[in-house]
């Protein structure tokens, strides 16, 4: 049974690992604001556990092993999210912190059945994909708002962050994914977007654009 900092440090590799499956004990140490040595001790054990292959000074290259323990980890975070927002009501903007605390239970025929539950979901209220009991994920291609030109036509599908504040943020200007956008547009000084949805319209730093993971319509 992986003990609660087991599951953090599994959790943050699957956020940071790259296209070739690897990870360094600097981006570990400041995603989670843990001191070098520490995360190095950890890394040796996790080598131990055959999750991942661990040489001083060089970055850390996942095993399948460690993949799909990462992934596990996350599938129970994103199953929480859906059940909170589609069985018991809450926001998106309100169900970050409690899947942080439910992500840690043991009990594979809960998330079993929170899946069933929910009919097997393939994203989160965010529009992350949920990895499935091997530790599947699906492959979102994806690019961001910021990338678009004017007069594209989008589809919202994901948000890169969860956080109260930059959902909240949505909130309050009504956009969700799902929504239909056209970049009408583009300020060359900032590169901030004027984007037209609902018969509204709304200016968004690069920033936020930078934040909104679209579809071509």
């Amino acid at each position: 049974m992986n003990s609660l900092t087991e599951e953090n440090y599994l959790k943050a590799i699957f956020h940071l690992m790259d296209a070739e499956n690897q990870v360094t004990v600097n981006e570990l140490s400041k995603f989670l604001n843990i001191k070098m040595p520490s995360v190095n001790s950890m890394m040796k054990k996790f080598a131990d556990k055959n999750w991942v292959i661990y040489e001083t000074y060089k970055p850390i290259k996942v095993t399948e092993s460690g993949m799909k323990e990462s992934a596990i980890v996350v599938r129970k975070h994103r199953l929480t999210e859906m059940f909170l927002v589609e069985k018991m009501g809450f926001g998106w903007e309100n169900v970050h912190e409690i899947a942080e605390q439910l992500e840690h239970l043991h009990s594979e025929i809960f998330f079993d059945k929170m899946d069933e539950l929910l009919n097997y979901p393939k994203i989160d209220p965010h529009g992350e994909p949920i990895p499935d009991k091997d530790g599947n994920i699906i492959n979102q291609n994806f690019k961001k708002l910021s990338e678009c030109k004017i007069g594209d036509v989008v589809i919202l599908r994901s948000v890169t962050i969860s956080t109260d504040d930059f959902l909240n943020y949505l909130n309050q200007r009504e956009l969700s994914l799902g929504k239909e956008i056209e970049i009408l547009s583009i300020e060359k000084f900032d590169s901030s977007f004027t984007i037209s949805y609902d018969s509204k319209k709304e200016s968004m730093s690069k920033m936020v654009c930078e934040k909104l993971l679209i579809t071509k319509k």
